[in-house]
Order: structure tokens, then C-alpha cells, then sequence
């Protein structure tokens, strides 16, 4: 009787611990999930603190508002050559296209409404445009660019290399052969936003008081698609045209991580100049359409993967008193693609030419006021 008693209360302690375990165990992961979610959040919170800046260095915006008029010019230019037989180059690029638009701005975005200024300086010329949409938001933290572009049939061929020698070196003649799309996205974060302000540069709602720099990292992913009709080059060209550079079409996704410095110089009271490069490691996956040699043949199609490298720039000069602005600002990307015997380089870019002002004041600059 007693050594079952014994047991019983043997086996009722030992269920005991193991209950005591199996709780303990349940509550630790309990524990350590809740720190674990709360260190994520506070570091959320603190990447998502745009208004954590040194103020000796960045003053915010005072203003909730703006008005500005603003002056596009965009440029762009596509290159083909081959290295064999003779190193043959082809460089393409239409008349800058212009617009001027009046904008609306709350904090650091703007939206507003442009018209083709070409038409208003009586410069159209009947040919199709191209679409374009280029959008650039910069906070202190972060930034990213989102692009969308399609070209139309205003290109000229503006450089020749390597080919007959009947060809002048200021040779120029239309070319409707090559049309492009093209659309991508690039994500950057900036690692001194305490002290560094890229909106002081670009978007005008900070102000940098005095002189800094800061390392930049971003993520880039673009899609590339470009016809490429060569039987519509000059006669001259096409006879002594490397083999290499007959592609009909080529199809390409650029992934790339770009690592780079910007630097903000107050060069006087109120004036700023900016000048930032980003280059970038590209991986990138083609498809590209091959002519065929004798007539008897087939196009082909051929996979190539590769790594390359592409560059982003960024250049401004702005003066900004808090009430008024004016400046000038450049952002530019270059994309590089090489295989055997053949290269494609393209960029493009936009200048911006633009005055505003900002009006009424924030409600704690109001009460300082008073």
C-alpha cells in the first residue's frame, strides 16, 4: 500500500515538473518573439523618422505650400558598335525635347501640369514624340526614381566611327529605324541623413545650413526593349556595316546595387550646390535578335547573361531663403550592355530650370511669429 502510495506521489511530482517545464518553455518563446517584434519596431520607426536631423546642419521647411514654374529639357542618346572585323561605332540621339509646367507643392511633393514648350517656340517639326514619365521623391532617409520611357522617330545619327572614308566626320542624316522602350525603379537609402539632405537639393523642402556629404546605396531594376532596324541606315553605312552590329532587336533586364557619395557644399548664405554619383554592379539578362548572314537563313534568337557596370548622377544648384527658391538641377543614368562583338550604351536625363515660393506657415512657426 505504501509503495503504491509512494509511487502515485512519485509520478504526480514528476508530472508536475515536466507541466512546469512545458509552461516555461511556452512562455520563453512568448518572451523572446515580443523583444524580438518590439526592437523591430522601434528600428522600423526609427528608419521611418524623417525628421530625425541635426539642426546645426538642416533646417525644415517652415511652410506647408508652394507654387513653382519649372522648365524641362530631356536628352538621351543610344550607341551601337562592334569590335571585329574593324571597330565600328553608330551613335544616335533626337533634339532635346522641352517642356515648361506650373507645379503645386505640399511638403517635399509636387504635382502639377506641363505643355510642350517646343510647340510654343515654334520648333515642332511633324515627327512622333516619344512618351516619357520621370518622378523623383527625396525624403532624408530615402529617395527613389520611377522612369517610363518611349521614344519616337526624331533621331539623327550624330557620330560615326570606323567606317568608309567617304563618310564626312560632321556627318548627320535622320533615322527612323530605332525605337526604345524603357521602365524601371531605383530605391536608395542615404547613411548621414542627420546632417546630409538631398530635398535641400532637389525638392527645396529642407534647407542645408552648412557643408556635408554622405555615402548613398540603392537598388536599381529596369526593362529595356529596343528595335533596332538597320536595312533604313544610309547605303554608304550598310556596305562596310561589321556583321556583329546587324541586330534586329534586343530585349534586356538590368538588376543592379549601386553604392556611391553625395555632397552638399553651402558655398554662401542661402546656396547650395550638390553633386552626387552613384555607380552601379549590373547583372543582366538578354534576348537578342540576330540577322542572318545569307539570305537562305533564319533570324536567331540568343540568351546572354552578363555583368556590366551603369552609372546615376545627380547635380544641383539651388538658393532657397525659406520664402524663395530658384535653381537648376541634372539627374542622369547611363546603361552599359556588352557581349562578343557588339555593345549597346544608352542614358538619358533631365534638366530642370525652376523659381517658386512657399507660403503659409506651419501652425508651430505661426506661434513663434507672434
Amino acid at each position: 500500500m505504501l509503495r503504491g502510495i509512494s509511487f502515485c506521489i512519485c509520478i504526480s511530482v514528476m508530472l508536475s515538473l515536466f507541466a512546469q517545464n512545458e509552461e516555461s518553455n511556452f512562455i520563453a518563446p512568448d518572451r523572446t518573439i515580443h523583444k524580438r517584434s518590439e526592437i523591430i519596431k522601434r528600428a522600423i520607426k526609427k528608419f521611418l523618422d524623417f525628421s530625425d536631423f541635426d539642426t546645426a546642419y538642416i533646417s525644415p521647411n517652415r511652410y506647408n505650400y508652394a507654387l513653382m514654374l519649372d522648365h524641362f529639357t530631356n536628352y538621351e542618346y543610344y550607341s551601337v558598335g562592334s569590335g571585329t572585323p574593324e571597330p565600328q561605332r553608330l551613335r544616335f540621339s533626337p533634339k532635346p525635347h522641352n517642356k515648361i509646367g506650373v507645379y503645386f507643392g505640399w511638403r517635399w511633393l509636387f504635382l502639377g501640369w506641363a505643355v510642350d514648350a517646343d510647340g510654343l517656340y515654334g520648333k515642332k517639326n511633324g515627327k512622333k514624340r516619344g512618351r516619357e514619365f520621370d518622378l523623383s521623391l527625396y525624403s532624408s532617409k530615402l529617395g527613389v526614381d520611377i522612369f517610363y520611357k518611349r521614344t519616337g522617330n526624331s533621331y539623327k545619327i550624330h557620330k560615326i566611327t570606323g567606317f568608309s572614308d567617304r563618310i564626312p566626320t560632321d556627318y548627320s542624316e535622320d533615322f527612323n529605324g530605332l525605337k526604345v522602350k524603357m521602365k524601371g525603379l531605383n530605391l536608395y537609402y542615404i547613411f548621414n541623413n542627420r546632417r546630409f539632405s538631398y530635398p535641400a537639393a532637389f525638392s527645396q523642402s529642407t534647407n542645408q545650413r552648412r557643408s556635408a556629404g554622405s555615402f548613398i546605396t540603392g537598388f536599381s531594376v529596369s526593362a529595356h526593349n529596343l528595335d533596332f532596324d538597320y536595312t533604313q541606315l544610309p547605303p554608304i553605312i550598310q556596305e562596310t556595316m561589321n556583321p556583329g552590329m546587324k541586330v534586329n532587336h534586343i530585349k534586356y533586364t538590368n538588376i543592379s546595387l549601386n553604392f556611391g557619395y553625395a555632397y552638399n557644399w553651402v558655398f554662401a548664405r542661402n546656396c547650395l550646390a550638390c553633386l552626387s554619383l552613384n555607380p552601379a554592379v549590373a547583372y543582366k539578362t538578354s534576348r537578342i535578335r540576330k540577322a542572318a548572314e545569307e539570305e537562305e537563313e533564319e533570324e536567331t534568337d540568343e540568351w546572354y547573361k552578363n555583368f556590366n557596370i551603369d552609372f546615376i548622377l545627380r547635380v544641383g544648384i539651388v538658393y532657397n531663403n525659406s520664402k524663395y527658391f530658384a535653381g537648376t538641377s541634372f539627374v542622369g543614368r547611363t546603361y552599359d550592355y556588352y557581349r562578343s562583338n557588339f555593345s549597346l550604351n544608352n542614358g538619358f536625363g533631365t534638366l530642370q530650370v525652376y523659381a517658386g515660393f512657399n507660403f503659409c506657415l506651419k501652425k508651430e512657426h505661426r506661434k513663434k511669429k507672434q
